[in-house]
């Protein structure tokens, strides 16, 4: 059986991850060798966005979403695939994370629900009271809460601050977010 192709270079942070992807898809990678992505790097990246297109695939943590950031200050239209943390841990070292312990199924999936973000804001901003009224910030399960929103939406967990910011980036209603909070309900 042939693996997926994928048109778009994958954008990963390090050797670990390129060799994890391709042993489930055809794919070319770029490693931003985790959080010390220079300079020399993002033109890379920025080459390939116009060349073949990107997809931004680090891992769900801190530095993941760090290198993620970074990479969207040069590159706004790049593609974003999101594993979910559960996903993504290590069975052996408890406190790892990352692309090369996730699953087949898991980096199908991630790759199957690519998203590209929108950088015109005509989608109305959602109000932070409502965030609050949802859970979303403040209060004790408001992390919790959001990661799995993240997950649900495929948008990757966000911190409190963060979280306007990628609602609006992908583009989501306010309708789409009671949604998916009512599935988050349903699923505890």
């Amino acid at each position: 059986m042939s693996k997926l192709a994928i048109e778009e270079i994958i954008v990963v942070e390090g050797k670990d991850d390129t060799r994890r992807i391709q042993e489930v898809v055809d794919a070319d990678t770029i490693e931003t060798i985790g959080s010390a992505i220079n300079d020399e790097i993002l033109a890379q990246i920025e080459h390939a966005q116009e060349t073949r297109g990107v997809i931004i695939f680090t891992d769900p943590d801190f530095s993941g979403e760090k290198i993620r950031k970074t990479i969207m200050e040069v590159v706004p239209q790049a593609k974003h695939a999101f594993l979910p943390r559960k996903q993504a841990q290590s069975k052996r070292k408890r406190a790892s994370l990352g692309v090369e312990h996730a699953s087949d199924e898991a980096i199908l999936e991630a790759l199957g629900k690519v998203v590209t973000p929108i950088t015109t804001t005509d989608v109305p901003e959602i109000s932070r009271q409502k965030l609050l009224d949802l859970g979303l910030i403040a209060g004790a399960q408001a992390k919790e809460r959001r990661e799995k929103l993240g997950d649900e939406l495929r948008i990757g967990y966000t911190n409190g601050k963060q979280l306007t910011k990628r609602l609006a980036m992908f583009r989501i209603t306010e309708e789409e977010l009671i949604a998916a909070m009512k599935i988050v309900e349903e699923n505890k």
